[in-house]
């Protein structure tokens, strides 16, 4: 049975504009209907690292956290720590970073709370019947939420080939501990020409699997239970994720884990995907890369696999734009993902995801 998505061109008028598109988007996929007065609604937000410019802007959240409210539930917007050193590695400089680029509760009606905590470790361990992953550790707020909203910026990514919905909840609702899960099984890798043996790590590692040895840091392997702590403590680069994971392993945990989030809830989620700024690289990078092909829309689906082949499919069918990173002589049609990361699965993921029972790659689209 194909799942319905729904897809707005971006079209607009005096009669209609971008807010009002928005908002019946949500009604005519029946968003309301899943919602109770009172719930907590966690709008799942990518905030954009300092640097970024193409990441949604707070102007496009206020509809659809009007919407919510209207409802009779109470939204926030919501994200989790990264793993990697960055400005959102820890809630303090995460929530100002959203401040700068204007998430203000107090315009748009709803507060901005980092899901798991302070340092990344408030998580909730969720079951999830996977090849890889029986456990997932989810950001707190977000595994308490009453409803799940995920609003994702459709680009590339250098890991992932494709960032959309999936991504969004499997990898940004993770906790530490949880993205650590996902990229990695053997620990970090320690970069012993960068330590300081300043001992912070050890002080960070609750499982004492570090200590100091001759000024510098070593590790444990097999004490290390993956939680991330040491990379957040360490401020010279010395303990660091290792990234030379095998990408099909990483994208089956990565729907693994927006599997652990989405079927333990006892209501849909709604996934709203922005098919604009479509650029290469996630906004994590501290950049914003030439779009490789125009603004497309925005979708709407109760069906996270749906939404995310309806994205791919349609920026594959656009005219590639240049200048960009994509390769020379590319035809509407060509697939552009695959195009700027060689190595991905063609699938992107969704084959997969499909087979954990997250939704279905066959869908209709409808134009609202």
């Amino acid at each position: 049975m194909k799942s319905t998505v729904y897809y707005w061109n971006l079209r607009a008028s005096m009669k209609a504009p971008a807010d009002q598109r928005l908002r019946r988007m949500l009604k005519v996929a029946k968003v309301n209907e899943h919602l109770s007065s009172g719930d907590l609604a966690a709008v799942k937000v990518h905030f954009g690292e300092a640097g970024t410019t193409g990441h949604i802007q707070p102007l496009y959240y206020k509809p659809i956290l009007d919407f919510l409210a209207k409802a009779g539930a109470r939204p926030f917007l919501t994200d989790a720590s990264t793993l990697y050193v960055g400005q959102r590695g820890e809630a303090v400089s995460h929530s100002l970073v959203a401040a700068r680029h204007g998430f203000d509760p107090n315009i748009l009606g709803a507060p901005v709370i980092i899901a798991d905590g302070l340092k990344g470790a408030d998580q909730k361990a969720l079951p999830v019947k996977g090849k890889h992953v029986q456990k997932a550790f989810i950001a707190a707020a977000i595994a308490e939420a009453d409803f799940l909203v995920a609003v994702s910026h459709v680009k590339g990514h250098e890991l992932a080939g494709f960032g959309g919905c999936l991504k969004n909840v499997g990898m940004g609702c993770a906790s530490k501990k949880g993205k650590m899960q996902q990229h990695v099984t053997t620990g970090p890798e320690l970069k012993g020409e960068n330590c300081v043996g300043c001992g912070a790590c050890v002080k960070a590692c609750a499982a004492g699997a570090l200590s100091v040895k001759a000024e510098k840091a070593a590790i444990n392997l097999k004490k290390c239970v993956g939680c991330g702590a040491c990379f957040l403590a360490c401020r010279h680069e010395a303990l660091t994720i290792n990234w030379q994971t095998n990408i099909t392993e990483f994208m089956e945990r990565m729907m693994e884990y927006a599997a652990a989030v989405l079927l333990n809830r006892t209501k849909p989620s709604a996934h709203i995907n922005f098919l604009t700024n479509i650029v290469p690289d996630c906004d994590c990078m501290g950049f914003t890369d030439a779009p490789i092909c125009p603004d497309l829309g925005i979708l709407v689906s109760l069906d996270p696999v749906a939404v995310d082949q309806a994205s791919v499919d349609l920026i594959n069918k656009a005219q590639p734009l240049y200048p960009s990173a994509l390769p020379a002589m590319l035809k509407p049609g060509d697939d552009k993902f695959l195009a700027l990361r060689p190595h991905m699965p063609k699938d992107m993921g969704l084959d997969y995801a499909e087979k954990l029972g997250l939704g279905s790659r066959d869908y209709k689209l409808v134009e609202v």
